[in-house]
């Protein structure tokens, strides 16, 4: 649809209408203390040229992340993007309706969104996946409104404390105008897990509790034993939502659809979708086909046109945007569509032994990393478990994480995440992460910057 500005006659109609003291109520609508006083420093117009060359020379300023060694993770993976990928994205059959109202004119659209929801069920090991959510975070909360959508007569949400920060954010904000009451358990210090022990204490009766939401790997790095923490929720008749940050761990562990969990939630855009700043991410969902009519977001179907020719559709779309608000799911109004497609297409092109490969080769890469670090005398694992490609070490009393950090940043490393932001009792603890991208080169200079600091100790000189 082409771009037409209004014209001098629409201009002074409006003008009109508004009336000729319509800047000055205007103008007494910002307070007095605010107002400017003089006229504005705005330069005068570029053209086309000019103004390239002007932000080009503003953006060789940035240090461009490819330059560096990244080993953050906490939800948002560096993995390498097959050219394929993008290839594929851009071929014309995917360029269909923006939003598949109409199927006829939405095959390619449809077609990639059931493959993507049938990819998700065999990672989750669930009966029925939807076709994508916004963000794992959202992803998260929805299925917390799910659970008591279910479990109508509910009013408490377990959070595990290690399930990711951002997440639990998010969830409370959700649930901030509902009546249900969060209830937050800790971590085993020393494990790294979702405590048992705690939950166990808890004074809850049977029906009071709508859903235990757990990640795994968590936001420490540990790989949690879902099984045993879904059969206590069972016992008091709520829900297990299991969360994967990182999907690529269900190459080496159960997932929890194989854990008897009722939903599996998490981010998927570590596949096809390469990190940029603020996303766009990519959320999952699977669900036990029982739950298939409270599962927000759309699900496509495969069916047969008047022909009898394979063709799809959208089968249930319980949004505010299909049907009466007051029985809707959900407000979400759209979904990751491309990232989708790009998933789909990045596992599609992994395969089932490729994934596998892929998942082993960063948990090894992980675990190579951490042995290197535990030589030094100051370093310590963080939690005694299991880890896939991201753990936590543990420094020495008084060793300055920051300074660490600054020191490896300088030398072109993104060192790792300091919990102390997230956790006060983590203050000497660091989040590292690595993947494929990582290779040995990068690693051993991480170990040898961090070896050099803590035997200078720069914090130390006055």
């Amino acid at each position: 649809m082409p771009y037409v500005s209004h014209t001098n006659q629409d201009l002074m109609s409006m003008l009109k209408g508004l009336g000729p003291d319509y800047l000055n109520k205007l103008r007494e609508l910002i307070p007095e203390a605010l107002r400017s006083t003089s006229e504005l420093a705005i330069p005068g117009g570029l053209s086309e040229q000019e103004t390239d060359s002007l932000l080009r020379g503003i953006a060789s300023k940035n240090t461009p992340v490819s330059e560096l060694s990244s080993f953050l993770g906490a939800g948002a993976y560096d993995h390498y993007v097959p050219a394929l990928v993008r290839n594929l994205l851009s071929r014309s059959e995917f360029f269909t309706a923006y939003t598949p109202y109409q199927p006829e004119i939405s095959q390619g659209t449809l077609q990639a969104g059931y493959e993507y929801q049938t990819l998700i069920c065999q990672l989750t090991s669930m009966d029925v996946s939807n076709a994508s959510l916004y963000d794992g975070a959202s992803a998260t909360a929805e299925a917390v409104l799910m659970a008591l959508r279910i479990k109508k007569k509910a009013t408490k949400v377990l959070l595990s404390a290690a399930l990711h920060p951002e997440y639990r954010e998010v969830v409370r904000t959700y649930l901030a105008a509902s009546d249900a009451e969060i209830i937050e358990i800790p971590y085993d210090p020393k494990s790294g897990e979702t405590s048992i022990d705690e939950l166990l204490k808890l004074d809850i009766e049977e029906g009071d509790v709508a859903c235990l939401v757990l990640q795994s790997p968590n936001f420490l790095g540990v790989i949690e034993d879902i099984a045993k923490h879904t059969s206590f929720i069972h016992e008091k008749g709520g829900l297990s939502i299991g969360v994967v940050v990182e999907p690529l761990s269900l190459g080496v562990i159960m997932s929890p659809g194989e854990k008897d969990a009722d939903i599996c939630v998490g981010e998927a855009a570590g596949f096809g979708t390469p990190l940029a700043y603020g996303g766009p991410y990519l959320g999952f969902m699977g669900v036990r086909e029982k739950f298939l009519r409270q599962m927000p977001g759309r699900l496509i179907g495969e069916t047969e046109d008047a022909d009898g020719v394979r063709s799809y559709c959208l089968t249930l779309a319980t949004r505010e945007q299909h049907i009466r608000r007051d029985r809707a799911t959900s407000n979400i109004c759209t979904n990751e569509g491309l990232s989708a497609l790009a998933a789909t297409i990045h596992l599609s092109s992994l395969g089932k032994d490729g994934f596998k490969n892929l998942a082993l080769l960063n948990f090894s890469k992980a675990h190579y990393l951490a042995k290197r670090l535990r030589k030094s005398r100051d370093i310590f694992m963080g939690f005694k478990t299991t880890h896939f490609n991201e753990f936590t070490a543990r420094f020495a009393l008084g060793t300055d994480i920051d300074m660490i950090l600054k020191r490896l940043y300088d030398n072109g490393i993104l060192g790792g995440i300091n919990l102390k932001k997230y956790y006060s009792e983590l203050d000497r603890h660091l989040l590292i992460c690595t993947t494929e991208m990582n290779t040995k080169a990068d690693m051993d200079l991480f170990v040898k910057i961090v070896f050099e600091c803590l035997e200078e100790k720069p914090w130390q000189k006055p």
